[in-house]
């Protein structure tokens, strides 16, 4: 499903951290955070992706203020872009360890939207998108990588 010429797709994920990120049980994750995080910049259709003040992760920011639930929110040309880095080979090994960083949610932790090329989402507006995806199930306002819609046209 390609991007309109006027619309990125943006992608909010959220984990809720086992342990805190300077623990021992968070190591492995920590460690290899710089590595994803320059194979998606690097990688063909990335646009943006959050970063803290540290600079190269977004380590610092906390889902709806807790504590134990991380974000990660990026900008992408289309789904096809994102998913050949989600499942590319330098973060594919991380996504099959998640569960010895992260417990596994019940309800939906990751949400996509379209949005105006040139358009930085914020936290609060991803927010709103998870919450809105849950509440509702997929819709072309908040919708998953199995059940997508269209960009606006």
């Amino acid at each position: 499903m390609a991007a309109s010429p006027a619309h990125h797709l943006a992608q909010l994920n959220i984990a809720r951290m086992l342990a805190p990120l300077d623990t021992p049980v968070m190591r492995g994750f920590v460690d290899k955070l710089d590595e994803v995080n320059a194979a998606a910049d690097a990688a063909d259709g990335f646009v943006w992706r959050l970063i803290d003040d540290g600079g190269s992760a977004a380590t610092d920011f906390r889902f709806r203020g807790d504590e134990w639930l991380i974000l990660n929110m990026s900008v992408w040309t289309s789904p096809e872009a994102l998913n050949a880095y989600v499942y590319g080979e330098a973060h594919r090994p991380v996504l099959q360890r998640r569960r010895e960083w992260f417990e596994h949610l019940a309800e939906a932790y990751t949400a996509m939207w379209w949005v105006p090329v040139g358009h930085v989402p914020t936290v609060p507006e991803a927010e709103k998108r998870l919450a809105l995806l849950r509440e509702k199930g997929p819709t072309p306002e908040a919708f998953t990588a199995k059940r997508q819609f269209p960009a606006p046209s």
